[in-house]
This record gives C-alpha cells, structure tokens and sequence, in this order.
C-alpha cells in the first residue's frame, strides 16, 4: 500500500509517471448508466438516491456533464462517513414514521433538556465538544513563536473531548489506519474553534476472536474463516494497537485510558455476531481558551490557507469506502483508502497552532478546520462556505509530481489543516511556520461568489465549478425503512455439571475483554505533558485496572477534567435498550472514582457502531438512541457529540468444514455504542483506585444498584461457554438508583472513608473483586449465599437445572461497585450514607494479610488452594501472550515468571524534600535556562514546569532559534535538552538531531561554547540524554570526549520496543550537581523510551565509568538493588544503568523522566502514608539544586 520492494538501488526519485487527466463523464449521452458505472468504477459508494440526485443535479439543472474530480469530490463530501445520511434521515419502522425527526435529534434531545442550565459551550457544531472551565494559572510564552522565557499568567480555558472511530483502515491495514485514526483525532482536538490544545487519549479496540498461536481457547470457532482482504483479529490487536500507539508516543499525546473486547458468537438461530470487521476508537481530551470556541465567517478577503505535510497518492476515497460493508468494493481500492501518518509533521503543525492560541486575543486564526476524510474536497469546502472562492490547485504543496487533479484535490494525506486569516496576519503565521519548519500556502481569497471553483494550472482550466449549496448545503432527507426482527430464541446459561469455581476461573479470566491489557498499556506512552493525574495503571505492581483518567487542565494547577468510558455491546442481541442503558451505568460507575464537579455537568461522547442498513439493524439502533435519549434526561447527563460507523460488516468465506459449493455469510458486528463521559473535576487528586490498601483489615462493600438482581445474559461467563444466555442486565428505575449511588459515592468523596473502588463490569462481582486484590497484592475471603438469594427472579432463572447456583451471585454484570472501607465505624457509616440514599449496599468479603483468596457459598468453600498469584497468573495469561506478538519473547517470559514473587517497590529518602520557598518563587532575576527541543521533540513543556516549579526562569529554545541567530546560549546558565523522537528517530535515536548540532555551523558553536563554559550544566533526558552521549559530553565531559567508535550511546531497549513503566530507580553518590543530597535514594519515576540501553563498545570505558561513580542513577528491583532484570530494568542497561553524569558534574545524561514527577500528584503509585508525610516530590530537589548550585558559583 504505501511500502516496496526494490530490486535495485533507486538512482532517482522520478517515478516516469504522467498526471492523469480529468475528464468528463457522458452523463447526457450516457444517462444514469453511465453514472452508474463510474460509480462502480471509482468505488464512489453511491446509493440509488444518490445516483438520482447528482443525475439530476448535472443533467437537469446544471444542463451539462459532470468532471471526475467534481463526482469523486461529492462522493467523499456527501458519504455517509461525512454526511451521516442515516442518523439525519427519516425513519419508517415497521411500516410508520417514528415521531422524531431523525435520531441525532433523539441524541440532542438531551441537551436540549438541560436549557440554560448546561455547561455546554460547544456542542455539535465543531470538530470536538468542550465544557466550561474557569482562570487558573498556565505556563506560557513571553513571546509566542519565537525563544521567550515562560512564565505563569492565567487564562480561562474550558476543557474538550472529541471521539470517533477508524475502523475500515484498521481492519485493511491495521498500523496504519489506527495510527492515522489517532492523527485524525489529534487533528480533531486541534481544530476546535480557532485552535486548541492537545492533553491526552484514550483508545479502545474491539476484534474478533484471537487464535493465538499454541494457545486454544476453547469458545473460539476454528472453522470459522476471516476474509482475505481483512486482518486477522490477532493481527488487529497487536497492529493497530502499535499504529495508535506509535504515533501517539511520537507526538506527544499520552494514552490514559481505554477498552479491549474479543467477542465472536454464533447466536440461537444461527447468525454469526463478532468484530471481523474491527473497531478502532479514539477519544482525546484537550483544553481550549474560552474565547476561542468560536469560528469566524467565510468575508469576503480573507486567505484561504492550507499548513501541514505535503499530498501523495494515499487515502484516495476513504470517505466512500468506510460507507461501505466491507467486501462490497474492490481490494485495491480498500487498499489506496488507507492513509498514511506522519506524526512529526503533525507535531510540528500544532506547534503552529499552539503558538496562535497562546497569542490569546492576538490569534490570527479566524476559521479552522483539520484535514480529514475527503481531503481537500471537505475541509477546503467547509472553509470556504458560504462565501465562496476560486481555488488554485497548484498551489497545493505535493510531494509527487506525478499527482492529477483528482488526487490533489481528494486525497487524504494527513497532518493538514485549512485555515482562514486576514491578509494582514499572514506575514505573522509565516514566520510562525518558518520557525516550526513547517510549510504553508495561499490557495485563494473568499470572493463572496458562493462557488467552489477549482483552477488546474496544469490544464489551464476549471475542473470544479459548482454552487456549495449543492453540495454542501441543506440537501434534501433520506428515507430509510426496516423493521423489528422477532426476539431470539434464548436460554439460561448452561454451564457443564459438575462445573467448579476454578474451572470457570480458567476461562474467563483468559477472554481478553476480562483479562490484563498490559499489551496495551507497556508500549504507550502514559505520562508525556506531565498533565496526568490518573492513568490506566494502578498499585504497587502497576496493574492496567484504573476506572477512570484524570488530567491536570495546567501543569500550574489541580483543577482538570475526568474521563470515563462505558460500552456493553454482548447484550444488542439481547436488548438494544438495555445495551444502552448499561452502557451509560458503566460510563458512570467509572466516572464514579473521580471527585467530580456535579453529575449534571456530566457530558458525553456517543460513538455509535453498527450495520444500521441490514435488516432489522436500523430498528435495534432506533431502540438503542431512544433508551439512551430516555435515560440520560432521567439522570440530567446530556451527550455534546459523537460519531457513527454504521457499516460494520463484513462479507465472510463459508467455514473451513462447510461442504463444497457453500457460501459464505456476511457477519455484523454487534451493535456497538461506546459512552464517553468527561467532566470538571476540581481536584484532580481527588481519585480512588482499585487496588486493595489494608491487607487483613478492612471490608469489601457492594453498592448493589441492581438491588439484587443477577442475570447472565450477555455476561461474559456465558461467553465463555458459547453461549448468550436469557435476560440481560439492565438499568430498570429509569436510572433512579444509578443516580443515588452516584451521588452518594460523590459525598464520600469527602469524607475520606474509601480506600479502594472498582466497577462491576465484564465477569460480574467476583472478578471486580479478585482485580482489586491482584492490584494491590493481597489476599481476599468473598462469601456468597445462593440459596439465601435464590435462583431466580422476575426475569426467569439466570442457569439452567444442573447447573452452578452460585455462578449469578459471581459472575453476573450488573450495575454496582465494591469499595474497600476500613473495618468497623467506616464500613458502618458508609453503609449506613448509601441507606439514607435508599441503594443498597451487601457485605461481600474482607481482606487478608496473606495471599489467600477464599470463596464461600453459603459457608461451603468454592476455592479451595486459592491464591491471588495463582489466579493474577491466569488474569494475565492472554495479555502475555499478545505480549509475546509484540515484544522480545524471553523478555515476555522473564516478567511473567517473575509476577507472581513481585512485592512492589521499596522507596527510601535521604533528606526531606520541599517546596521553593515563596521568596524565590516571586524573585524577579531568576537563573535562565534554555529548555532546548528539535522538530520532534515532545517534553518541552512539561520541563518548563519543573523549572519553573524549582525557582528558575525556562526558556522555550528550538534548535532553529540557535540556528537563525535568534537567541544566544551565552545568555544561559543552564541548558535542558528535552524527551521526543527528534526527526521520529528515523535514523535511531537522536541521530538526527546530533547531526544538527554537529553540522550546522551556528547550532555547532552555540552549543560547543555553552558546554565549554564552567559557570554552565546541562541536563539530557530521555532523546536528549541520547543527543548528550552522541555528542560525546557523557561520560567525561565535553573536553576529553571519547574516540567516536567507543563512545557510549543509548541503543534499541532488549524487549525490541517502546517501554512505559513506572519504574524505580537508585541515586548513586556521584559527582552530579543536580543530584548533590539525594544519594542513596530509592525512588519512583516515569521511564518511557525505546532505545534507553546503556551500550558500551570499550569495556575499559565501562570500567572508567563504574569507577569514577559517573553512572548517577540506577534501575532496581522491588529490594532497591540495581538490576539487569526485566521489567524492573525496562532497557537492559549494564548495571542498571539510568543516567551517567561528567567527573565535574556539571553534567547529566538521564534516560527516565524526573520532570514528569516533580510534583506528587504526577506520581501514579505512593505507599499508604509515604504522600501524607512529604510536602513536595522528591524529584523537585533535582531541579532546585539547579538553581542553588547557580546561585553558589556567583556567590
């Protein structure tokens, strides 16, 4: 698709071809036919009223034919992925119009419904939604766009989410439909109002079943055959996963939350349900200006601006094609649809818009829109409209000569933006540009004709002259017709007689949906921006469990915004309605572990992903929207956007057993809405975890919103067994119940008796409790009583005769959560505030202060030899397997074997740390340091802060600044080069940037004069620890340098991949300024790198280092010991080794990451107690021994 074999070295980059030209299709000679068969041809996914709309519109009203480039524009302009044609379109079901006008009216009924009252500020009517925020202190630029000192100022910034889907790419060519997915997505957060910022992610996967290699499960459906142009679902998860993830980390977006699924299900009657066709989600939080949520009108003389990557021949027709069931259009144009990321270039670009934002009342941008399915046949269209422009395709920068009109104008090359500026703000957004290297061109001016009229140079003649409100107005509604298919034919759950606890145990915590995403969570970066407060991972062993993400809005603030996520796609087959419903529970019982500001300032996400035009499948959609609708108005929740999907299927070969002559089946994949919520949260340390705090003292409550219900339908112990099961859990109040206890669990927020929470969810009680144990290492005793509870209720017996009575009290998914509270007066009085509140609230275990895990029914013990490390083992299983399809296998097999004698780490301080005093902090001649980045780099601002924090006066300094002449570092004391993939590493790490310094003669001398000065340190973390060694400065000093073949350098991590892990480290006694008082500390800090391998080529330099005490930091184990071992050590550095400073100190070449914990509520794990007794984190005494050994050398 977008790589080749070359047989021979290339000797130029001319491919020999031609631009194809644009022609005209003989509709008037032809009549519909042709039309037809140029839809057919190019893949325009045009439906019978689209072919008689544009007939009509070029043959009737036009009165002449139409050009290619003008049917391929409306085809990607007007898809269903662009236009949402289904969920703005009439609805006949079962033979009458539904009352609403249309279901996205259904979804903005809940807004509507909150009136004045909402915190609504954008919604619906831009590439992302935001919510009111408030002023609070930022870092910002003196100067934006160019070397200025950063400093705090307050700005009042409101928070954003965006949501969508890329899941026809993803199933194509997994990395690079999801890492272009997440480009889009980044590109959406951006682009909201007049520019945004960028915070964090989340990412979901949802793929058929698995097959891994020598690793059966038995639900799994050999025969079934996945077609030939999808991938499997195996190479879906780790694929796309890498493609999302490897662009996130390069950008510069951390990843804090998210959801994995497997599910592949033949139902009573025969239909298969499962993700052959996958789901590839991807949600980003952001914050924006207040004043900037607006865009400006198209006036008559403003620029028509396109900034970003240069168009290739890539994602030619990827609106259309993601319209489409898959294996309805041709391979190869499933194929050319597929985009192509550039995260470098995409960073780069945002840098721009960052730099207007910071602007503030001076942004320059008056309109903006991100590149994205139809390429510049949407998002220049979108600009322009209504004011109309003549637009000048040859303008368009592209790296392909070779390109026509048709490709420039409708591929979906990635990382541009459209924009609108003043003629007069034009010189000011060049140079912004210039700065950032990045390239942006004038197509045209807004003429007030109304028209899109497209100039081919080339040809010297319009291809496109058309009236927007044609094709981009208010064109007429579609109809669509179906009707309600009869109810399944269901059954309890039967599970095999004789059936024991642990056997159940040994399936479900296998299927991928119940069990560890560590596949997930290890390779993506989690603490980039420094503004996490709350990510995936949980408790000392770091366990990927958390509920819900929470993100600082400002690294000079607490205050933030929460993000939770909730989906129940297994019951749509059951209940569409319920679906919902529960999906919407989930959401909130996440949401729950955030101290939030009010329920009703809640605002979601809807991601709706379905086969809405097969039969029966707009019907269950309808129900799914209403109950939502219903729902979310009895709980003052109300949704602000969203997208939709709605073609998830695929056409699938007959099994391998079928009999000769077969045919195949197309398979849909079940009715997916996926809920996001975010929300302010005051305090965005305020958050509870799911691991288990008091071994041996304290007990697990459940708040039981289902008020004692336990239905297996849909649950995931069904699935295990192939089967469906009868009724399926539901939110059955109206939402009464789920709001009290939401509300209640806010209360006791506050009142500090809650030690540990986790939501009731895929594999029902037991399993939310055995994850709270497995997180916090200890063991649990649950006790159950079937016969007390009963086998059945109103919705019939949940298993069949013979079966487990106790697998409904277990295993049922119904809505609840279990906290963990201290024994005695707290669990009294948290019981007795959920009574008041009228929810229920059952005693469900306790504690142990050993490793036992103890389940009783009715006294009787289910479990016997039950022991949290054996069955955390067997939670893990399936996540190591996909581990070893990503990672070094003996890396793989090192960590598993070694998680069951894991104890967590063993901090330990040697002095106290604390806060900068208030006199330095408001001192106006501060120490300047250059906080110095390249193109790529992406740790910039999250140093400035801990600078910043220590006393210091941070600099933003690009490397083209050196380079330009813009600034001087003799004007610095100190110099940080700073964590990213400079030029995306392409050439391995740092290398790129190395040859800046090395070659371009200013950059060269800057740098060299700086390191030669005494009164001057320098600091490289991560890719600029990688650019220090390089460079030769470490180990010995920027004078006795090392002969290039033996000098130090940091290579490829031995896993083969990027690591994330919260890691612990050792500070040696060495010569390091910045480390002076902190020997012998054990601490806590964030690693997140792929090439962090200390590589000695000359032993004798090794011994050198080990010998002058010059390798200042040290990965250890759980005993504080430096280790070789894997994941404790996550590169498989020498000696553990984590940084190496310069005899003299001055200095210091770090792999981890101290400014992403210089301050405590950065630091994902702390023991019980140790966060009560500091005043400030311990890495913030790195950063203020900066300042004081400044301040001692002038003194």
């Amino acid at each position: 698709m977008t790589e080749t074999v070359y047989g021979a070295p290339l000797t130029s980059f001319d491919s020999g071809l031609t631009p194809a030209a644009t022609y005209t299709v003989p509709l008037r000679a032809g009549g519909r036919p042709a039309l037809a068969a140029v839809n057919a041809e190019m893949g325009l996914g045009f439906d019978e009223w689209d072919l008689a709309y544009y007939y009509d519109l070029f043959v009737g009203k036009l009165g002449r034919d139409p050009t290619s480039v003008e049917l391929f524009d409306m085809a990607q302009s007007n898809s269903e992925h662009s236009r949402h044609w289904f969920f703005m379109g009439k609805l006949i079901l079962d033979g009458a119009a539904v009352p609403e006008k249309h279901l996205l009216a259904m979804v903005k009924d809940t807004l509507a419904a909150r009136g004045g009252r909402s915190n609504s500020v954008v919604a619906f009517a831009d590439n992302s939604s935001t919510i009111r925020g408030g002023p609070l202190p930022v870092l910002l630029p003196a100067v934006p766009g160019g070397p200025s000192s950063l400093a705090p100022a307050v700005r009042d910034r409101d928070v954003l989410f965006t949501a969508e889907t890329h899941n026809f790419p993803s199933g194509v060519a997994p990395f690079a439909g999801a890492e272009t997915g997440t480009g889009g997505r980044i590109r959406d957060t951006a682009a909201t109002g007049v520019g945004s910022l960028v915070a964090a992610a989340s990412a979901g996967y949802a793929v058929g079943h698995l097959r891994l290699p020598g690793y059966p499960l038995p639900w799994e459906e050999a025969a079934f055959r996945y077609p030939s142009r999808l991938a499997s679902p195996l190479t879906i998860a780790v694929q796309a996963s890498n493609g999302a993830s490897d662009y996130g980390n390069k950008f510069g977006e951390p990843v804090v939350s998210g959801f994995a699924r497997s599910y592949g299900l033949r139902l009573p009657g025969g239909e298969r349900r499962e993700y052959v066709k996958p789901i590839m989600f991807s949600g980003g939080m952001g914050s924006m200006d207040h004043s900037h949520a607006w865009k400006g009108t198209a006036d008559v003389g403003l620029c028509v601006v396109k900034v970003g990557g240069p168009a290739y021949r890539i994602g030619m027709g990827g609106g259309a094609a993601s319209s489409m069931v898959h294996g309805s259009n041709r391979g190869d144009l499933d194929f050319n649809a597929v985009q192509r990321g550039d995260a470098e270039m995409a960073q780069k670009v945002v840098r721009v818009l960052r730099s207007c934002v910071e602007l503030g009342d001076a942004n320059p941008i008056v309109s903006l829109h991100d590149q994205g399915a139809g390429g510049n046949c949407n998002v220049v269209k979108e600009l322009i409209y209504p004011g109309g422009a003549t637009i000048d395709l040859r303008r368009i920068w592209v790296g392909d000569a070779s390109l026509s009109a048709l490709e420039i104008w409708g591929a979906e090359y990635q990382e541009q933006f459209g924009l609108l500026l003043r003629p007069e703000s034009l010189g000011l957004f060049e140079a912004l540009c210039a700065r950032e290297k990045v390239v942006a061109v004038c197509l045209g001016a807004i003429d007030g004709s109304g028209r899109v009229t497209l100039y081919d140079a080339a040809a010297g003649a319009n291809v496109e002259d058309l009236d927007l409100e044609d094709v981009l107005g208010d064109l007429p509604q579609k109809t669509f017709t179906d009707t309600r298919g009869p109810p399944l034919p269901t059954a309890a759950v039967a599970l095999p007689a004789g059936t024991a606890l642990a056997d159940v145990l040994d399936r479900l915590l296998r299927l991928m949906t119940v069990g560890s995403k560590r596949f997930l969570t290890t390779k993506v970066d989690r603490s980039v921006t420094g503004l996490v407060a709350q990510q995936q991972c949980v408790g000392p062993l770091q366990l990927p469990l958390a509920d819900v993400a929470v993100v600082a809005t400002s690294t000079l603030a607490t205050s933030g915004g929460a993000t939770a996520i909730g989906e129940r796609p297994s019951l749509t087959a059951l209940s569409p309605a319920a679906m919902a419903r529960m999906s919407v529970g989930e959401m909130l019982t996440n949401l729950g572990a955030a101290s939030v500001s009010a329920l009703p300032d809640v605002k979601c996400e809807g991601n709706w992903m379905w086969a809405a035009k097969m039969r029966h499948e707009g019907a269950a959609l309808y129900d799914a929207a209403a109950a939502l609708r219903d729902v979310l108005i009895r709980l003052e929740v109300s949704i602000d956007g969203g997208k939709d999907s709605l073609s998830m299927a695929a056409a699938c070969p007959p099994p391998a057993d079928a009999p000769a002559g077969a045919e195949g089946e197309t398979v849909k994949a079940p009715g997916t809405l996926v809920m996001t919520a975010y929300v302010t949260v005051p305090d965005v340390t305020a958050v509870w975890t799911p691991d288990l705090k008091r071994g041996g003292g304290s007990e697990l409550l459940l708040v039981d919103i289902a008020r004692g219900r336990r239905r297996l339908g849909g649950s995931c112990v069904a699935h295990v067994y192939g089967q469906l099961g009868g009724a399926p859990p539901d939110v059955d109040d109206g939402g009464d119940t789920l709001r009290a206890a939401f509300e209640t669990l806010q209360a006791e927020h506050g009142a500090g008796r809650v030690l540990a929470y986790h939501d009731v969810s895929d594999g029902g009680v037991l399993t939310a409790v055995l994850e709270m144990a497995f997180a916090g290492n200890v063991g649990v005793d649950v006790a159950v009583d079937s016969a007390a509870a009963g086998g059945s209720d109103a919705d019939g017996a949940a298993v069949a005769a013979g079966s487990p009575p106790w697998a409904p009290a277990l295993f049922a998914e119904e809505l609840g959560v279990v906290l963990e509270v201290a024994a005695g007066a707290d669990a009294a009085a948290v019981t007795s505030a959920f009574a008041s509140a009228g929810v229920p609230v059952t005693k469900v275990g306790s504690t142990r202060a050993d490793t036992v895990v103890s389940v009783t029914d009715g006294g009787a013990e289910l479990l016997p030899g039950g022991d949290v490390r054996a069955l955390r083992d067997l939670w893990e299983a399936t996540g190591f397997e996909l581990e070893r399809q990503q990672a070094a296998p003996a890396c793989v097999a090192e960590e598993q074997a070694g998680l069951a004698a894991r104890v967590g780490p063993t901090y330990a301080l040697t002095f106290t740390p604390s806060p900068t005093p208030a006199a330095v902090m408001a001192s106006g001649t501060k120490v300047k340091v250059a906080v110095i980045r390249e193109e790529g780099s992406n740790g910039d601002r999250e140093m400035a802060a801990a600078l910043h924090l220590a006393g210091l006066d941070p600099w933003d300094v690009a490397t083209s600044d050196l380079a330009a002449g813009r600034v001087s570092l003799a004007d610095f004391r100190g110099a940080v080069f700073v964590g990213g993939f400079s030029y995306a590493d392409v050439l391995d790490s740092a290398k790129g940037w190395a040859g800046v310094v090395r070659y371009r003669a200013a950059v060269r001398d800057e740098v060299e004069a700086f390191l030669g000065r005494p009164d001057t340190w320098s600091l490289g973390v991560c890719n600029g620890c990688q650019l220090l060694a390089l460079l030769g400065v470490v180990p010995f000093g920027p004078v006795d340098r090392v002969p290039s073949p033996a000098q130090p350098r940091f290579i490829h991590n031995t896993s083969g991949r990027f690591e994330s892990r919260w890691s612990a480290v050792r500070i040696a006694d060495s010569p390091s300024v910045l480390l002076r008082g902190m020997g012998g500390s054990v601490l806590g800090v964030w690693s997140a790198h792929g090439e962090g391998k200390a590589h000695f080529p000359d032993a004798s330099v090794l011994d050198a280092v080990r010998s002058g005490g010059l390798a200042a930091v040290a990965y250890v184990d759980d005993g504080g010991a430096p280790t070789t071992a894997y994941p404790a050590n996550p590169n498989g550095s020498v000696d553990g080794i984590a940084a190496l400073t310069t005899p003299d100190g001055r200095h210091l070449a770090m792999m981890p990451h101290p400014e992403r914990a210089a301050q405590l509520w950065q630091w994902p794990y702390l023991p019980e107690g140790m966060r009560e007794g500091l005043a400030a984190s311990p890495w913030l005494r790195m950063f203020q021994n900066a300042r004081t050994w400044c301040e001692g050398e002038d003194a």
